[in-house]
């Protein structure tokens, strides 16, 4: 076994993969992070209404070789492959999480009038899916609505963070009637400090909820 705890995070995108390095510097740096990034799950899953058969077996097939590769927790970042990474946790002997599984039940301790903000078309009904499942485990009548910004994701991509920032806080001012936002994907992380100038609801970001949940289930299976 290695000396540190070994952290393998998943990603389709590259613009997920600052927020939650930042995020496992700051909450965990005792532990080594492998990031494994697959652009092409993304390209993909762009294109189909479903999660396919085969992109359900790529995300099994990454989840082996994290394991594979000594680790000892796998994080995924992309929040279009709900079903997919919850075979795969089945199918580990280590700690597999969805990126938003934690942001979830943090959201819940604000109260069950949640709003999402989303920027990738693909994440939503899966997450909405997902979100509702975690509130009826938990004997919850959480709602959920969700409010796409459109050219946010393609202005981050093309490294104008700015404008990425200022189209996700522009979203949050309109939203009202909620006890909580999210921002769904890790991407949009960085639109966070912005947002919460733009209104008084509490803004809730999925980086720093997940290192927290990987954290003490790592240590819950003796590793820390």
């Amino acid at each position: 076994m290695l000396s540190r705890p070994r952290l393998a995070l998943i990603h389709a995108t590259r613009v997920a993969i600052d927020p939650i390095e930042k995020a496992a510097k700051e909450l965990w740096p005792e532990a080594e992070t492998i990031s494994i990034l697959e652009e092409g799950l993304s390209v993909d899953r762009a294109v189909t209404t479903d999660l396919t058969k085969e992109l359900s077996e790529r995300i099994l097939g990454l989840a082996h070789y994290a394991e594979l590769a000594k680790s000892d927790g796998v994080l995924f970042t992309c929040s279009a492959f709900g079903c997919a990474i919850e075979a795969a946790a089945n199918q580990s002997d280590i700690p597999v999480m969805k990126p938003n599984e934690a942001m979830f039940d943090a959201a819940f301790e604000y109260g069950d009038r949640v709003a999402m903000i989303y920027t990738f078309e693909p994440a939503a009904r899966g997450m909405e899916q997902e979100f509702q499942e975690a509130s009826a485990s938990r004997g919850r009548s959480a709602t959920l609505v969700s409010y796409f910004t459109a050219a946010a994701l393609e202005a981050k991509r093309d490294g104008d963070e700015d404008t990425h920032d200022r189209l996700v806080a522009e979203t949050a001012a309109t939203i009202e009637n909620a006890d909580v936002i999210l921002l769904a994907q890790f991407s949009m992380a960085s639109a966070a400090p912005l947002a919460r100038t733009k209104t008084a609801i509490p803004v809730l970001t999925s980086p720093d909820a997940a290192i927290t949940e990987m954290r003490q289930r790592i240590k819950a299976v003796g590793r820390s």
